[in-house]
């Protein structure tokens, strides 16, 4: 088959209609039905409210890893400092609207006889800095991979902050796998 100059144009147009259909429909998949509209089906907590809860469970473990290590390490808190601060701030973002900042979980009530329970022991570290430091890296990395995961069930807004944070998570992988390697 010979191609002619409007055989060409016709494919061209076809091809920049089609590109264009494509933009549309990722654009408004990205979008809730109505903004500004809380889902008011069902009982239970929407599932970008489940995902959010997940996201914000798996950076605050992430955190407070990066505080066991420098609890245990305090020589690499000019090091990693930063990358704390960054954690901190991920946390935070996936924090329930409304919540307030990130905090620990709040301890249930005394309501009675028995003591309340004393809070979760701090993750253990490895001794030797630099396995701190890997064992720290190898954490970033799970928690940057469980974002990615979640990525395919998100809304719009909370799978761009999951892509986000998923991402800058495995450059706090590299960078700390990085120093644990010198």
């Amino acid at each position: 088959m010979l191609i002619t100059g409007t055989t060409r144009a016709a494919g061209r147009r076809q091809l920049l209609r089609g590109a264009a259909l494509g933009a549309v429909a990722l654009v408004t998949g990205c979008q809730t039905a109505e903004p500004g509209k809380k889902d008011s089906g069902g009982s239970g907590p929407s599932p970008e409210r489940l995902l959010r809860r997940q996201a914000h469970a798996d950076a605050s473990a992430l955190l407070e890893r990066y505080d066991a290590v420098l609890a245990a390490h305090p020589p690499l808190a000019e090091e990693l400092g930063p990358l704390r601060t960054e954690a901190a701030a991920y946390a935070a973002a996936f924090a329930e609207p409304g919540s307030g900042p990130a905090k620990k979980k709040a301890r249930p009530k005394n309501t009675g006889g028995a003591k309340p329970s004393a809070p979760p022991p701090a993750p253990a570290v490895p001794t030797d800095p630099r396995e701190a430091r890997a064992d720290l890296a190898a954490a970033a990395k799970r928690a940057a991979d469980a974002h990615a995961r979640t990525l395919a069930g998100a809304p719009g807004e909370l799978a761009r902050l999951l892509a986000s944070v998923s991402a800058a998570g495995t450059v706090h992988a590299y960078l700390l796998s990085k120093g644990a390697a010198e």
